[in-house]
């Protein structure tokens, strides 16, 4: 356990966008401070270190694992390093975020596991939907049981997420790349969050619709739970019908999405050419021509999808202010404070693992049993059959 005075000295594996999402978090948070990041592109490096010149800044995962003064790094390098990188970090004695999904296949997330198990630090996943402060209260609903048992949930997410630059691993599912690994691992955090944790079996078609971009681009996928409930995600990245139509026109990070620019993905890359798809990706990393002011405090809570929850005795489902909730007597609205992103519930619950002792949810078996509904979604949709699960997790609230 940490000194419960001392503040954690945090540090970056990756500053794309995942990485530069976690940027001011860490600096609102009175609890962390901002010590490194590590990153292969030195124009990346150097902007970070514009901005924080009292940080560390390395040229290698392995790097600042080995550093002194960091207690704690978030690994958002691709998926097929997480294992590497999360090891290297754990044999240095560092606790460790690693985005989601924890890896491409469940031997290589036990043996991070195993790890940190053996090591005594936090091994946590994340960012992932499951974290939002709406998700989160959708749950206390169905906890509290006002509207009797939990009968069926639904996310269903309409995007352009293909068509958005991407680096060759991204569209390359042996790496851990498509929407079933990359956007699915969101869906099913958000159900088995919502359905308690403990999934059944798993049912699901996947589909690529365009040969130029040959990962999995959309899914189905039916969840049953061991207490009955059931659960449906579907997923669409092809940039045609956008599912912020249903859902008050907000998308991601509570954002406005803007439904006149209609296949503005689609149309940007194709013009942009596929020799500039690289440079594109670049300019969205951090400090980039392209990336997002994370700074900017959104009006709405984040949208991911519609998402939908029916209870014996009434539904739940998001609005921009907090959560609707249509009972047996009324449609009512319950207001919840703005200001705290799913990245914020990060921290708080890696401090609380790390200073108080307070064993966190989203830890390495949580990620683990969801990418075992990832890899059954898409075995399931290759043998086209019902896939049992054997190592889900139930959650502790």
């Amino acid at each position: 356990m940490m000194d419960t005075d001392k503040r954690i000295n945090f540090g970056i594996v990756g500053l794309g966008t995942a990485g530069s999402a976690l940027v001011q978090p860490v600096l609102k948070n009175k609890n962390f401070r901002m010590a490194g990041a590590a990153d292969l592109d030195e124009q990346t490096l150097a902007r970070f270190k514009a901005d924080f010149p009292e940080a560390s800044v390395f040229t290698s995962a392995e790097a600042i694992a080995e550093a002194q003064g960091i207690d704690a790094l978030f690994i958002s390098t691709p998926t097929q390093f997480h294992t590497g990188h999360v090891l290297a970090a754990i044999a240095n004695g560092k606790h460790v975020v690693t985005e989601k999904p924890i890896a491409t296949n469940l031997e290589d997330a036990d043996l991070m596991i195993e790890a940190a198990d053996k090591a005594q630090v936090t091994l946590m996943v994340g960012h992932s939907f499951g974290y939002e402060t709406p998700i989160k209260a959708m749950r206390e609903v169905v906890k509290n049981g006002e509207l009797g048992p939990l009968r069926m949930m639904h996310n269903w997410y309409f995007t352009d997420w293909m068509y958005r630059p991407r680096n060759p691993e991204e569209l390359d599912t042996t790496l851990g790349g498509g929407v079933t690994f990359r956007q699915g691992s969101h869906q099913f955090d958000i159900i088995r969050l919502l359905g308690g944790g403990l999934v059944r079996s798993v049912r699901a078609m996947t589909a690529k619709f365009d040969n130029s971009r040959p990962a999995e681009g959309a899914h189905t996928v039916f969840l049953e739970f061991e207490d009955g409930a059931a659960a449906t995600a579907v997923y669409n990245g092809y940039d045609r019908f956008r599912s912020a139509e249903l859902g008050y026109n907000v998308g991601e990070g509570g954002l406005p999405f803007n439904l006149d620019k209609y296949g503005s993905a689609r149309s940007a890359l194709r013009n942009a050419g596929p020799d500039n798809e690289l440079e594109l990706k670049k300019n969205v990393r951090y400090g980039g021509t392209s990336s997002r002011n994370w700074s900017n405090i959104p009006d709405s809570h984040p949208f991911y999808g519609l998402t939908i929850v029916s209870c014996e005795n009434g539904d739940i489902r998001q609005s921009p202010d907090g959560l609707l909730i249509y009972s047996e007597e009324e449609k009512k609205e319950i207001v919840i404070p703005k200001g705290i992103s799913g990245r914020d519930h990060i921290l708080t619950e890696l401090k609380a693992a790390m200073v108080d002792n307070i064993p966190p949810l989203h830890d390495g078996r949580w990620g683990k049993a969801n990418l075992e509904v990832c890899l059954a979604a898409l075995e399931s949709s290759n043998k086209r059959k019902e896939i049992y699960l054997n190592h889900q997790k139930m959650v502790q609230d």
